[in-house]
């Protein structure tokens, strides 16, 4: 479905998708644009079996939003802090005490995400200790916690068994393992000292909102902020065949992942974790941002603010709370967004971005890592949609 875009920005819209799409470079894609609190697109394009051309998908589909769960855990958050009159600079250790247990902690390299290689330690950090009662909330929310950006939680306990079949380890087991891990990781660096993305840090931060809600995250999340999203869909009603395949993982899993999250850390710790883990479509994210935009959610009008500007940058990295703001050089959403425009990525392929000045709110989430995560374009692709999208609506 498209609506109030001419003729000639559909066309160069579906061109640009479609390229994609026989590229290979995302064989599945969904796309919502909403303006204003009107839905412009609903659409998608590919298939789940692309060498087949096989099982079209459809709006229904859900997609692996990976990173973009960090949003859903950042509202959560954001939520309780102002229910619970909870201050950004509390530090970690209040609410998860366990984390301060291992004092000081020394720095290292951290280990590489994708080569899962340990790094060296930065020689300006060699031989420091740190007091991990200094990480506050907002380290965690602005990525300048100084933690590392990943560790192989997911080795916490065996692989998790194919989603249709029956974990003999529980979710909160494989859960309470991994808080003991994230809780015990050396730093990558002093707090305060830049921003180094952190999936650790959204571990924990998944961790804060169970603690001050009282139950579990996935709860926190379906009562707080969107009860459509979904944790482990397959185990939770949605059919293997209504979520879309990503990657043939052949290292840990030995499988095409299909209907379970494909980030390691979070399928190992049972698939509910606060960097990832969460699916949906495209429209249920766009609905997301619009009740963002709306300032809908039971959020002060403070921490809205603070939300989406500028708390930490270092160089292309421009973070406020939880949100990812836009970069002046190269950013994934395009040359024609505005300056105070924000959103969130996913490495699955996935991205919510939002500008304010147009009241524009632009779900797009593909699954480009069906051939593999070396696979290169995904950038290119959310930069030229964006553009198209702004020139559709200003034609």
């Amino acid at each position: 479905m498209v609506n109030g875009f001419d003729v000639d920005a559909t066309k160069q819209l579906n061109k640009i998708i479609q390229g994609a799409v026989q590229e290979r470079i995302a064989p599945a894609v969904a796309l919502a644009v909403m303006q204003k609190g009107e839905l412009l697109v609903d659409s998608v394009w590919g298939y789940l079996d692309p060498n087949a051309q096989a099982y079209p998908v459809t709006t229904s589909h859900y997609f692996d939003l990976a990173s973009v769960t960090k949003l859903y855990t950042t509202v959560a958050l954001l939520t309780l802090i102002t229910r619970d009159s909870q201050v950004l600079d509390t530090p970690l250790v209040d609410i998860i005490p366990e984390f301060g247990n291992k004092s000081p902690r020394s720095i290292d390299g951290g280990q590489d995400p994708h080569s899962k290689q340990r790094q060296d330690v930065h020689p300006e950090y060699a031989g420091q200790m740190i007091d991990p009662a200094q990480v506050t909330i907002f380290h965690l929310l602005t990525h300048t916690s100084g933690l590392p950006p990943w560790r192989d939680v997911y080795t916490v306990a065996p692989a998790l068994v194919p989603p249709t079949e029956e974990d003999p380890i529980s979710q909160s087991n494989r859960w309470r393992l991994a808080v003991e891990r994230l809780c015990n990781y050396a730093f990558v660096a002093p707090p305060d000292t830049g921003v180094r993305y952190s999936d650790i840090g959204l571990m924990l931060l998944g961790e804060v909102v169970a603690r001050l809600y009282g139950q579990s995250l996935d709860r926190a999340i379906a009562n707080l902020v969107s009860s459509d999203v979904i944790f482990n869909p397959v185990k939770n009603g949605i059919s293997q065949a209504q979520t879309i395949p990503t990657e043939i993982d052949n290292t840990w899993r030995k499988r095409r992942v299909w209907g379970e999250v494909h980030d390691e850390n979070a399928c190992g710790v049972g698939g509910v974790a606060g960097h990832a883990g969460l699916f949906a479509n495209a429209r249920m994210v766009a609905e997301f941002g619009q009740r963002w935009l709306a300032r809908d959610y039971a959020i002060s009008d403070n921490l809205y603010k603070e939300a989406t500007t500028l708390q930490a940058q270092t160089g292309n990295e421009v973070r406020g709370l939880g949100w990812m703001l836009r970069s002046v050089n190269n950013s994934s959403a395009g040359d024609f967004f505005s300056a105070d425009s924000y959103g969130h990525t996913g490495f699955t392929g996935t991205s919510l971005w939002i500008d304010p000045q147009r009241q524009l709110v632009v779900a797009l989430l593909t699954n480009r890592v069906y051939d593999g995560r070396a696979k290169i374009g995904i950038h290119a692709l959310r930069r030229a949609v964006h553009d198209a999208i702004i020139t559709g609506i200003e034609a």
